[in-house]
């Protein structure tokens, strides 16, 4: 006999899956450090099964990735002028490094992706170029030097974090939004 109504799919509903997991990542890391941050131990920390993680997200790295990229979501680019827009940036992305577990992910897949190129795609790709571009349409420099204010920001809050196990203090992400800002704020013309 045919049914009448459209047949609920098997297994749990998968509404809300993602966020179950982002948290529970964010959560392991925190606790556990990224080396021992296993997809099987976030699958538990999330209450789903492993394959359900696998089936979204082919590795840890990739997982890491997304997850990084929800923590972040877009970057505020608001504000008066080119300095404003760079400084605001700057003191954003501190404040989400130092948000529990997110500079350990990010370091760690950072550190990952050196000696993986399909993860070192992934993270460019997926991760920095959409900050780049929005970026660059921002402050209209050219790719290069938007590439290098990242690299020169995000490089030095997670080496910071690296040496100390700690996000940098909010007096010296204002000392270096100001020398950041201070060689990228003229004009690129």
């Amino acid at each position: 006999m045919p049914s009448t109504g459209s047949p609920r799919p098997p297994g749990r509903p998968r509404a809300g899956v993602h966020d179950a997991v982002f948290a529970a990542t964010l959560r392991t890391v925190h606790e556990l450090g990224y080396a021992r941050a296993t997809v099987e131990r976030i699958a538990a920390a999330a209450g789903v099964a492993k394959t359900t993680v696998y089936r979204r997200w082919p590795s840890k790295g990739e997982l890491i990735v997304d997850c990084l990229l929800d923590a972040f979501g877009p970057v505020p680019l608001e504000g008066p002028g080119r300095a404003r827009i760079m400084a605001s940036a700057v003191h954003w992305v501190a404040g989400k490094i130092g948000e529990p577990g997110v500079g350990d992910a990010f370091a760690g897949v950072f550190s990952d992706a050196v000696s993986d190129p399909a993860l070192r795609r992934i993270l460019a790709e997926r991760l920095q170029e959409p900050y780049r571009i929005a970026l660059q349409d921002a402050l209209g420099e050219p790719e290069h030097r938007v590439l290098f204010f990242i690299d020169t920001v995000v490089g030095t809050l997670l080496h910071r974090m690296g040496m100390t196990g700690e996000p940098m203090a909010a007096d010296d992400v204002a000392l270096l939004a100001d020398m950041v800002v201070a060689y990228f704020a003229d004009d690129p013309a």
